[in-house]
């Protein structure tokens, strides 16, 4: 764990729905007790569906920043697919940080549900996947409807690609990366 005195410590709650810009805080929690070596960015999600390629887009933004360790990007995102695999390749002393993509209320989309624990991905879809993270970010990027896969399929690039950023920005500033 890095130790930090300078900084006053970070009252959490257990899952919080927050916006961009609050993410900070999250991932500065991260950081006061967790050494940037010793995270794993676990991103979840393919480059074949506009609202699930959250994953591989954070991914790789969060490599330009530097972060270390990511698992999941556009040219090898962790899938449905090889998500177990990609698992069994973390060795056990790592710190996971689950990142994916979600589905939600129209009042939540644009914002991000954080948690000090797992995420279970492809919920949305009635995906049966293992919960994964020691702590996690779920990004609500369109409504919850009944046509889940056809809602992913026509969610705005834009407002993906601006979330993905938004997530891989924050975590950059907490862990004093260049930005």
């Amino acid at each position: 764990m890095s130790e930090q005195a300078d900084k006053p410590p970070i009252v959490y709650a257990a899952k919080a729905k927050m916006s961009g810009h609050e993410l900070m805080v999250f991932f500065q929690m991260i950081s006061q007790r967790h050494a940037i070596e010793s995270i794993v960015f676990l991103c979840i999600g393919t480059d074949r569906s506009t609202g699930d390629a959250l994953g591989p887009l954070t991914g790789s933004r969060l490599a330009a920043y530097g972060f270390p360790h990511v698992i999941g990007t556009l040219p090898e995102p962790c899938d449905a697919f090889n998500l177990q695999a990609r698992l069994n390749g973390i060795p056990a002393d790592k710190v996971i940080v689950a990142i994916d993509a979600c589905l939600g209320q129209a009042s939540s989309v644009g914002y991000f549900f954080t948690s000090e624990g797992p995420l279970t991905p492809a919920q949305s879809v009635g995906g049966k996947l293992p919960s994964v993270g020691d702590y996690s970010v779920a990004a609500v990027v369109n409504v919850q409807g009944p046509k889940p896969y056809w809602t992913l399929q026509v969610t705005s690039l834009y407002q993906v690609m601006g979330m993905a950023e938004e997530i891989a920005r924050q975590a950059a500033l907490a862990f004093n990366l260049r930005t």
